[in-house]
């Protein structure tokens, strides 16, 4: 044999040895791996700027660390949070309100915390406290300038969030007016409160709501004590500080997670998880009872320094985005949704702001889709921002 084909031999022995060699070991590995365990599908977690930075950030990595599963978050608006949810797109929402109703009849609103709704301006802005019947008055219209409230001769530039229902606007416009949905004189929208923070930041004349747990470490606004009363975690939890509200976590009890989220509802109520609340300034549910005990006399209290009585003011479902108002509004325009309903019967009409829809419109003067449809000659249910609309047959 010649050397030449010895050395062939050789080399095609020693790579058939290396591949058995490879493939046993392959096969001894395969059999020695531990299978791995399937892991949950992570919790979808979708709502408002105010239960979102922070303290969910917090819990979701206490739950995820835990091994107990992973949350996504997705935070934006009360709004978008509350539809994910009753579609079925989210698991749970955040929201600083509780159900207005409507679709989100069927949905569940846990109260988890008490957050303070807090009125904040640009640092430099030397006024540092208002009055429960001054901020009606502010957002009413009334009073538009800094030095009517003991401030400097300047424009109070009042800033809100456009999204309809949003929870923090919702909430402090139902302790001052009586219904969440009151139109208000605010000419400067924002897509949620983080974004409304941002523009406080840079207008020395501005004035908004956010929450405590969004800005009490926010050196770059200065926070507006309220019949003075500073907002923070003690003030909240005794009740002080007049202008708080609970926090919700919002399930949808049809979710095929629904498992999954009631082992998580129960982690909330963990003390890890309740010290995680309260070093973001919230105020754990359970922690102070008496809040939500008081909360009627409260709101009774409230309304009385406004001249209003709460007997006679519905609360209803959220309709339009806020609306801007050059001039002050006249006292009937403040009045109770009947006043809205008079108007309609006698030939009002409606301009359609941003957010609106038909469904919306037709609720506020209690008529019907297919009313407003005929009256104004529509072909679809498509409605156009500025387009004026009939709201009666006359």
């Amino acid at each position: 044999m010649s050397s030449r084909i010895s050395r062939l031999l050789i080399v095609a022995m020693l790579t058939a040895f290396a591949t058995t060699g490879a493939l046993a070991a392959a096969k001894t590995t395969k059999s020695t791996k531990k299978p791995t365990t399937p892991t949950a599908p992570a919790l979808v977690w979708r709502g408002d700027y105010a239960t979102a930075r922070g303290v969910v950030e917090d819990v979701s990595k206490a739950w995820e660390k835990s091994g107990k599963g992973r949350i996504e978050i997705q935070p934006f608006n009360t709004a978008s949070g509350l539809d994910a949810v009753a579609h079925g797109l989210a698991d749970i929402a955040g929201s600083a309100r509780n159900s207005a109703g409507g679709t989100e009849t069927d949905l569940v609103f846990t109260p988890v915390a008490f957050d303070a709704l807090v009125m904040i301006t640009h640092p430099s802005n030397g006024t540092g406290n208002l009055t429960v019947k001054q901020l009606h008055d502010i957002y009413f219209g009334k009073i538009t300038n800094w030095k009517d409230v003991g401030g400097k001769d300047a424009p109070i530039n009042l800033y809100a969030v456009a999204s309809p229902g949003d929870g923090v606007e919702y909430s402090l416009r139902r302790l001052i007016f009586g219904r969440g949905n009151q139109p208000v004189a605010a000419p400067r929208l924002y897509v949620n409160t983080a974004k409304l923070e941002e523009a406080v930041t840079l207008d020395p004349n501005a004035l908004g709501v956010t929450t405590l747990s969004g800005v009490a470490s926010n050196s770059k606004v200065k926070m507006v004590s309220v019949d003075g009363v500073r907002p923070s975690l003690s003030t909240v939890t005794d009740g002080s500080y007049v202008l708080y509200t609970p926090l919700y976590l919002v399930t949808n009890k049809e979710s095929p997670k629904a498992a999954q989220i009631t082992a998580f509802m129960e982690f909330l109520h963990t003390d890890e998880v309740r010290a995680l609340a309260r070093s973001h300034q919230l105020v754990p549910y359970t922690d102070a009872p008496q809040l939500a005990q008081n909360d009627k006399s409260r709101r009774e209290k409230l309304l009385a320094e406004n001249g209003i009585k709460m007997d006679v003011v519905a609360d209803p479902i959220p309709t339009a985005t806020p609306v801007s108002m050059p001039t002050a509004p006249t006292a009937a325009a403040e009045a109770s949704p009947a006043a809205e309903k008079a108007g309609a019967a006698s030939g009002q009409t409606y301009t359609v702001s941003k957010g609106d829809t038909l469904g919306v419109i037709a609720k506020k003067y209690s008529v019907s889709v297919a009313d407003l449809k005929k009256w104004n000659d529509l072909s679809s249910d498509n409605v156009k921002i500025d387009q004026v609309l009939k709201v009666s047959g006359n």
